[in-house]
């Protein structure tokens, strides 16, 4: 795991830690020492940590005009334990909210479980950016389910033509406006 990076070609275009806005703003980051680690394995020190356990983050691109923010994320989903919702909503969310951010992509490939415990937080983020949304792209079928078993998909966009974006090939706002005409017409 130590090898999976956070996705780096849109650096040039945004830095979370160049971000006055951004909960990582003026984070510093190592390319050598390897400090965080997700079942015993190392992860790759460009990922941010927020005060979980076991997931560990990374915000891609913030836009403040347009609204939306797309957070690539690794290892372990886990709120039965850890709740890791919490302390992403607190930690990360509201901040990013506060400034105005109301559409959140969120990019799961590499999350590698998912452990439920209630839905407090998530009906809450969801209240929170009422004129948006949070979509997931990209998780994996087993984690997915264990978000509509435990009924979370009421509150989070995912699955159909969102699982089949080749998102890496687009630029962040090419995403965004994929996602959007994408859950516009779902709502509709």
């Amino acid at each position: 795991m130590h090898d999976i990076e956070p996705h780096f070609a849109w650096l040039n275009q945004y830095s979370a830690a160049e971000d006055p806005r951004s909960p990582f703003f003026e984070r510093e980051y190592s390319e050598f020492y390897f400090e965080h680690s997700v079942y015993n394995y190392l992860i790759h020190p460009q990922w941010d940590h927020f005060g979980s356990n076991t997931l560990y983050i990374k915000i891609l691109y913030a836009d403040y005009t347009d609204q939306f923010a797309i957070i690539e994320m690794i290892g372990e989903w886990n709120d039965a334990i850890y709740n890791d919702i919490m302390q992403l909503k607190r930690e990360v969310i509201e901040i990013l909210v506060a400034n105005g951010i109301i559409h959140f992509i969120l990019i799961g490939e590499n999350v590698m479980n998912f452990h439920a415990s209630d839905d407090s937080y998530y009906e809450e983020w969801f209240q929170d950016v009422e004129d948006g949304w949070i979509a997931l792209l990209n998780f994996r079928e087993h984690v997915l389910q264990e978000f509509k078993t435990n009924r979370i998909d009421y509150y989070l966009n995912f699955g159909g033509s969102l699982d089949e974006i080749l998102w890496r090939k687009l630029g962040p706002r090419q995403l965004f406006h994929f996602v959007n005409e994408t859950l516009t017409k779902r709502l509709h």
